[in-house]
């Protein structure tokens, strides 16, 4: 009986070749785009799962509220992992990580700068699944490999880098930023592509003294805890304030004069919270952490795409069946007749269904196929389609497949196997009933509200990332150079820069490791007006030189900038507007501020000039206190110029460079590429939405084609009558574009209050946005309106144009 139906099932997908071209090619894009998103989606769900104690792993996370603004900080203070560990029982074990940065690595002479390197605690591989590689690169094991200070684990890339087919067990590597050398004691393959971390040399902790310190007040360590199997963190959270009590409180008695009462009776707060592991990379709100996150509401955003796509798929097989039943019917009628029952009727029409899914499916997977390497690139993913290594996915898509069948082709299944062969022999045309006609406007009016939702979606989307990058930001990032670790040059570096600014094509030079764009510098700085130490302030501190301003365009409100002529400027302070304005002062050029460290000693400042509020933070977040005071800041060397011949500037720049330096490697970046880098998960999102949002416009489209083409087939002995008794193209046209029409505007009236909704929930992200214009919503709909109408027409004017005599026989 099977083999009958699928041998009937062929024969009727032949024999109506278009109708189940539009039907294969739309469920199969529909599947295309949902099995692409759901790779994307599951891969951004994968972070940090592959460690096999992924669900015992929390960070600690500080979190803290002053005048001034928020602090949201991924990392902690030295002494946090050790104190837990002694102070509660229920944490197992605890590690940290404190990032190295990208320094020069020397081995055999030969000088390198490409690996991310990071310190961390001897136990860092027993709590996280990096196993050391097995033979003759394996060194000692996971519990000893970085127990002695200087010794470094590298990733099998950097070891067959640095040593070749040499054994780099023993071997020294050399850190001419810490003047140090690190002995090879282990080899790990690398670390996985989905974890928030990514390094390729783990040095020892117990290298640097900074890691024994017994300082509440400073931070930049990112601390890991195991607790027990089945353990609530929320549980080991709530004992938190006590740590805060009893050990920061007399830190913070000391260095502000205040006890931790006092400081959150002024509105102030500061604590320590748990984040788990695996909410790492979609529930992080910090600036500055280890690698670049994902967000949650993107997975939420796309995961509805592919559910919106497969409806409008599914919406597009339902709509194509109900409306080509008229072709159907009188073979229901003829099957009833000769003692067919509806059972193997509905089972007949829902093995057509499956058929063309699995045509579908399998069209689809060679589609992703073909689109994997392109949308890779587009999301910077690595995904992969891999049947033998994903042992899931085959039975996932049969199952996706069966299930796609099923739901698509119920409805028509069991609405052709209800037709009354009496009423179907006698009529010369069936054309359904009222029920299946008002099911199929209703479908349309669902797959183009989707679709105007996702085109407006996209536009918000294009109109806030123009708007981040053409926003005056209170600085000049075009034409500015940025040389980093300049610190290389050592004594040579004030030479450098001497060499740079004497180009003529140079326009000014600073020097400053606090840079307003991409990854920077950053402190907290609590001040107080010298006349109300009560009144704490919570400050960013950019250490700067005199041409700083300068070089960056910026533009004083008040008082003037660093100058040398001023021989106190050392204690002097320049104040952004925000600063100003949070300390009450009107006019803050004479007042001064007080700040004291974590010694408690004090140090008194003067303010001699404001700036204007520049944007030194992402644009998620409003501008925050800003204190600049003039200091030793050497490392990156900051260029202003002015000329077309940037080639030839880089080429002398290096040439100097590798005079004063030859064995340092010469690196620079452009401060608009830094800042357009804050963004850049935002504009591939806003492209990859776009793409899909084009995709689901099509399918849309392919299936008011069909629904086209079955209408203008039904009319076609009414279009002969009319044209006969003269009825011009247009209005033939007209007659059958206008109930699609209809079903256009009653999708954007349903669609814009749904889209303004949707996407001013998205803005709210951002400090600074954009406002929702309404001639957005009416673009949206004028190009549903439009894409509908040339979809129709098509086929409109095509019957329109048919020669009358042969539409009255065709019959």
């Amino acid at each position: 009986m099977l083999q009958n139906y699928i041998k009937i099932a062929w024969r009727n997908l032949v024999r109506n070749r278009a109708f189940s071209a539009i039907n294969i090619v739309g469920l199969a894009l529909g599947l295309a785009t949902c099995l692409l998103i759901m790779l994307f989606v599951l891969d951004e769900l994968s972070y940090d799962r592959f460690n096999e104690k992924a669900d015992r792993i929390v960070r600690v996370i500080f979190r803290g509220t002053s005048a001034g603004g928020k602090m949201n900080e991924a990392h902690v203070m030295p002494p946090t992992a050790q104190t837990l560990k002694a102070d509660y029982p229920e944490v197992e074990e605890a590690t940290r990580i404190r990032q190295g940065g990208v320094p020069v690595v020397t081995v055999d002479n030969k000088t390198f700068r490409d690996a991310s390197v990071a310190f961390v605690d001897s136990n860092f591989f027993q709590v996280f699944t990096l196993p050391l590689l097995e033979g003759r690169d394996a060194g000692p094991n996971a519990k000893t490999a970085l127990n002695r200070p200087n010794t470094a684990v590298i990733t099998k890339a950097m070891a067959s880098k640095y040593f070749g087919n040499q054994n780099p067990i023993g071997k020294m590597i050399a850190m001419k930023s810490w003047n140090a050398t690190y002995q090879v004691t282990g080899v790990i393959d690398q670390v996985p592509v989905n974890s928030h971390f990514h390094f390729d040399l783990f040095l020892s902790m117990s290298s640097i003294p900074e890691a024994k310190a017994s300082s509440w007040m400073t931070s930049e360590f990112f601390t890991y805890l195991v607790l027990p199997k089945g353990y609530d963190y929320t549980q080991l959270e709530a004992k938190l304030p006590q740590v805060v009590e009893k050990y920061m409180g007399p830190q913070l008695q000391q260095s502000m004069g205040m006890s931790l009462a006092q400081f959150r009776k002024k509105g102030n707060d500061i604590g320590l919270y748990l984040q788990p592991l695996t909410d790492i990379h979609l529930h992080s709100d910090f600036a500055y952490d280890l690698g670049t996150n994902g967000n949650i509401q993107y997975v939420y955003i796309f995961g509805s795409i592919a559910l919106f796509m497969l409806i409008i798929a599914c919406i597009n097989f339902m709509n194509l069946s109900t409306a080509g039943a008229a072709k159907r019917a009188k073979e229901v009628g003829i099957r009833k007749v000769m003692g067919s029952v509806r059972s193997s009727l509905t089972s007949q029409f829902l093995v057509e269904s499956l058929l063309l899914t699995a045509l579908a499916l399998a069209l689809a997977v060679g589609l992703v196929y073909l689109a994997l390497p392109a949308f890779n690139e587009l999301a910077d993913k690595a995904l992969t389609l891999n049947f033998f290594t994903t042992f899931w996915l085959l039975p996932g898509l049969l199952l996706l497949g069966v299930l796609v069948g099923i739901l698509a082709g119920s409805y028509p299944a069991f609405f052709l196997s209800s037709f009354k062969p009496i009423v179907v022999l006698k009529s010369a045309k069936f054309t359904g009933s009222r029920q299946s006609i008002g099911l199929r406007s209703g479908l349309v009016v669902v797959q183009f509200s989707i679709s105007i939702i996702l085109t407006v979606g996209t536009t918000v989307v294009y109109q806030q990332l123009n708007y981040i990058r053409n926003k005056k930001l209170g600085y000049d990032k075009e034409q500015v150079l940025v040389l980093p670790e300049t610190w290389l040059l050592g004594k040579n570096e004030t030479v450098f820069r001497e060499q740079v600014m004497q180009d003529s094509r140079v326009v000014n030079v600073s020097t400053s490791t606090y840079l307003p764009a991409g990854p920077s510098n950053n402190n907290n700085f609590f001040v107080y007006p010298e006349t109300n130490t009560t009144q704490l302030v919570k400050t960013l501190r950019y250490y700067v030189d005199y041409a700083y301003m300068p070089t960056l365009g910026m533009q004083l409100a008040a008082g003037r900038n660093f100058s040398k002529t001023y021989g106190t400027d050392s204690l002097g302070v320049i104040l952004n507007e925000t600063a100003a304005k949070t300390l009450g002062w009107s006019n803050a050029v004479g007042h001064t501020i007080s700040h004291s460290d974590n010694q408690g000693h004090t140090s008194t400042f003067r303010v001699i000039g404001v700036v204007k509020d520049f944007h030194f933070k992402s644009l998620h977040e409003p501008i925050s206190p800003l204190v600049m005071t003039l200091g030793q800041t050497g490392g990156t060397v900051i260029v202003k110029v002015k000329t077309k011949d940037l080639t030839g500037l880089l080429a002398n720049l290096k040439k100097q460079w590798d005079q004063l330096a030859p064995e340092a490697p010469f690196t620079y970046s452009f401060l608009d590429d830094r800042f357009n880098n804050v963004y850049k998960s935002e504009q591939k999102i806003g492209q990859i939405l776009g793409l899909f949002a084009g995709l689901t416009i099509f399918v849309a489209c392919l299936g008011l084609f069909g629904l086209a083409m079955f209408t203008a087939e039904q009319r076609t002995k009414e279009i002969g009558v009319r044209k006969v008794l003269g009825a011009s193209v247009a209005s033939i046209v007209g007659l059958l574009s206008k109930d699609f029409l209809k079903l256009v505007l009653i999708a954007i009236l349903l669609a814009v209050p749904v889209a303004w909704y949707v996407m001013d929930k998205w803005l709210q992200d951002f400090a600074y946005k954009i406002d929702l214009s309404w001639w957005v919503f009416a673009m949206a709909g004028v190009l549903a309106i439009s894409i509908a109408l040339l979809t129709v027409s098509f086929q409109s004017v095509k019957a329109a144009l048919m020669n009358p005599v042969k539409s009255l026989r065709s019959e």
